[in-house]
């Protein structure tokens, strides 16, 4: 197990100089209140444009997007342009979807995710290209071979026209090779105040119950190449702990954390251990010893209520005695109920 964990950390931290350009595409064929063709893309996941089958342009979601798109009026012209196209391709291949289901109403749902990863430290380049229907993978572009694979049987149609268009496959290992990673290097040449900047986070210790386990947690930090451990005397601690994902935050920072069961840990011991969080890059870790006043909880023992509130508790509980003992006041005669006599 210890051997796994180093070897994943290993592999999240050498992957530092590799960065990412994705677009996500969705057609939609009877969902109302949502426009019938979206598409968005990701530097480094971060949202960096939008576009939908209402608006018909492209939309830069960050303001150093913004500026390269006005220092570059054709490309922005030339994605407005692509949008324009893959909404009338997703449309075109939804409704054939349909057909070839054998699918006459219902909510469907078309899928897309295409783009490339650039490693700057070794110039190499990966390509992608996948669609999926309904919830389920459909066909895959290998750009090794330049062949498309149906993990479904109802794609084979689809892999069998697709690969007969060598044209199209030699276009797309180009753009994916060649063209998507000069944009994306662009995008990061204009965009590397934001997406190379670094944020350390806020890190709390938190608990649901005295009984649970201990949740060591750090938000706001970028990029969100980092790691989170518990440590027992100094040295990392493996058992009885609970490593979290790394999760988005609304404002483009991270979230994670990692738990802590000290059920067979004893009071006097909780002093021996701390969290530590390590951000790549930043050569000082964020060290939290396991204090417990610096839990964080909104659990509240009845005996801590103030004596105010449990007089509150305790009076309401008497007047709802009360209205029960009077309901069975009222008693049962063949009309129906009627007030006993009160006396």
């Amino acid at each position: 197990m210890k051997t796994l964990f180093m070897l994943l950390l290993f592999c999240h931290v050498a992957s530092t100089v590799k960065h990412f350009l994705k677009f996500f595409l969705t057609a939609t064929s009877g969902v109302s209140n949502l426009p019938e063709f979206v598409v968005f893309a990701m530097v480094n996941e971060v949202q960096v444009g939008y576009c939908d089958s209402n608006s018909k342009t492209v939309d830069p979601k960050q303001h150093w997007m913004k500026d390269f798109l006005n220092d570059n009026p054709k490309h922005w012209e030339m994605c407005t342009q692509k949008c324009s196209f893959s909404h009338q391709f997703s449309r075109a291949n939804i409704d054939g979807l349909k057909q070839r289901f054998n699918q006459t109403g219902g909510a469907h749902i078309l899928q897309a995710m295409s783009g490339c990863e650039w490693d700057d430290e070794t110039g190499e380049v990966t390509g992608f290209n996948q669609f999926g229907y309904d919830g389920e993978d459909f066909i895959v572009l290998d750009l090794q071979t330049l062949t498309w694979t149906a993990p479904r049987q109802q794609a084979f149609t689809t892999k069998l026209r697709w690969d007969a268009d060598k044209a199209r496959l030699e276009y797309n290992k180009y753009f994916y090779i060649h063209i998507c990673p000069d944009w994306l290097k662009k995008y990061l040449h204009y965009g590397r105040s934001f997406l190379q900047r670094t944020e350390l986070p806020s890190v709390s210790l938190l608990q649901k119950t005295p009984s649970s386990p201990v949740s060591c947690h750090a938000t706001g930090f970028y990029p969100d190449r980092a790691m989170m451990y518990w440590r027992k005397d100094g040295e990392e601690h493996y058992e009885d702990v609970d490593h979290g994902e790394i999760l988005p935050n609304h404002d483009g920072s991270f979230q994670i954390s990692v738990d802590l069961n000290l059920s067979s840990v004893a009071p006097e011991d909780w002093r021996r251990y701390d969290c530590v969080f390590h951000l790549s890059g930043v050569e000082d870790d964020i060290v939290t010893k396991l204090d417990k006043a610096q839990i964080r909880t909104n659990w509240v023992s009845p005996s801590e209520f103030p004596a105010g509130v449990t007089g509150v508790v305790v009076g309401l509980l008497l007047l709802l005695a009360l209205c029960i003992a009077g309901l069975f006041i009222w008693r049962r005669n063949n009309d129906g109920f009627r007030p006993a006599n009160t006396e």
